[in-house]
């Protein structure tokens, strides 16, 4: 027979004692959470005075809204500041575990009770048939919806559900936002740390906001952890910056799948723009997560054939090797042969001119123009070709002086069109000197 313990044991240094009750059961992190808008730290932009959201609020004239951004922003704590002022029947789901069943059964709810308030978590996991069933409740208003997600909504929530919400974009709490929510947590004797009698000085404060990302509730949890866990003593639980930072154990630069394309957007960007340090930061980003090896080494031959181009053509081959070795090697050793190519790609003179020029031929081509091609560059290996003019009168250039000569290549109706015009940069510089060498500056 398995005896069953007590879930609450305590220890006296004899043995097992009574159960007890601890303290707190709830995390910090959920304990803290602002009860009203005045309670709310950052997000100025939301419910500030006068802000939207604030109004909304205010005014109970809620709508369905997306709310996004990172963890620890504080967009479950807004749905429930939203919840509590509207007064109306509220019910809480999330994307992932809840079916269509859950969705009807919240439905059926909301046409007996009027109307509810459902939070949607982690929205963007929404499947098809789940905003199929959700999209008619909201279109009456039987369902005011409140989807949250860390992920950018305009990227990966269903086009029909988000053209109905009014999409609100919660920023990362600055250093200071973060420290004054963890000072009122240690002198909060009620919801917070402040029975524990507590001793961490002001400037390990300032480190953990500062370390956190803009995420509260890791700033929260580490705290907690370390409060919870430093020994009592004659002036109270003093915490070390060793044990707080061991309480931080988390990846601080972690990131959601749509601010991926953030970040490839500003490490292409800071290549184009020949800032190195910029570039391996980012970069540093993205292979601090192990992000997928295939994305970064195809984004660093784009780079060097569309940023750096012609400027130094070798840069494609340097690119395309970096990938190749990256991709042998694997993690983590494949950091090093992207760092170097992305330094070296920041620091190459820059053109894009090869691909502006390839752009415009396209604009060209779906304008319908050039659509015969001239005779005498027509294909003539057959026979009959030539009694059909095909490359009749065509120069083969290699006959003659400097194996160039001039004639049509162009189409009839785009003759004198320029698509490439090299720029004085690097080795496009003797390109444009040879080119207008034979062609003149057409």
């Amino acid at each position: 027979m398995v005896s069953r313990l007590p879930r609450q044991l305590l220890w006296e240094g004899r043995g097992w004692d009574e159960e007890v009750k601890p303290v707190h059961q709830e995390p910090l992190a959920s304990r803290m959470r602002p009860r009203t808008l005045d309670e709310v730290v950052g997000q100025e932009h939301l419910v500030g005075e006068g802000r939207l959201l604030r109004r909304m609020i205010e005014t109970g004239q809620v709508r369905s809204l997306i709310l996004f951004g990172p963890p620890g922003t504080g967009k479950t704590s807004l749905v429930r500041i939203i919840a509590a002022a509207v007064g109306r029947p509220f019910v809480a789901l999330n994307a992932v575990s809840a079916g269509v069943k859950e969705l009807r059964d919240a439905i059926a709810q909301a046409r007996w009770q009027g109307s509810i308030l459902l939070h949607v978590d982690e929205v963007h996991r929404f499947a098809r048939n789940q905003v199929e069933v959700l999209l008619p409740a909201v279109e009456d208003g039987t369902v005011v919806f409140i989807g949250t997600t860390t992920e950018n909504p305009y990227l990966t929530v269903p086009p029909a559900l988000r053209s109905r919400a009014t999409i609100l974009e919660l920023r990362p709490l600055t250093p200071a936002a973060v420290a004054e929510v963890l000072r009122r947590a240690l002198a909060d004797p009620e919801r917070g740390l402040a029975s524990y009698v507590p001793v961490v000085p002001d400037e390990l404060i300032d480190e953990l906001a500062g370390a956190v990302g803009g995420d509260l509730r890791a700033a929260l949890n580490a705290l907690e952890l370390a409060v919870t866990t430093a020994p009592p003593g004659p002036q109270g639980r003093v915490v070390t910056r060793e044990w707080l930072q061991e309480c931080l154990r988390r990846e601080l630069h972690r990131f959601s799948e749509s601010d991926a394309y953030d970040l490839l957007s500003a490490l292409q960007k800071s290549v184009r723009g020949s800032d190195p340090d910029a570039a391996l930061f980012y970069l540093a980003r993205l292979v601090s997560v192990n992000f997928d090896l295939e994305t970064i080494c195809r984004r660093l031959v784009v780079m060097a054939a569309e940023d750096v181009g012609n400027a130094y053509p070798q840069a494609l081959a340097v690119a395309v090797a970096a990938a190749q070795a990256a991709q042998m090697v694997g993690y983590p050793e494949a950091r090093i042969p992207l760092a170097q190519a992305v330094a070296f790609l920041a620091a190459c003179p820059k053109s894009n001119a090869a691909y502006r020029g390839l752009e415009k031929a396209l604009a060209d081509v779906a304008a319908g123009k050039g659509q015969a091609v001239p005779p005498h560059l027509r294909d003539a290996h057959y026979q009959g070709a030539a009694a059909l003019g095909r490359g009749v009168g065509y120069k083969y250039p290699h006959d003659y002086p400097g194996n160039w000569v001039a004639q049509q290549y162009l189409p009839d109706d785009l003759v004198g069109t320029r698509y490439y015009e090299p720029t004085q940069n690097g080795s496009e510089k003797a390109i444009r000197e040879r080119l207008e060498q034979l062609w003149g500056r057409r």
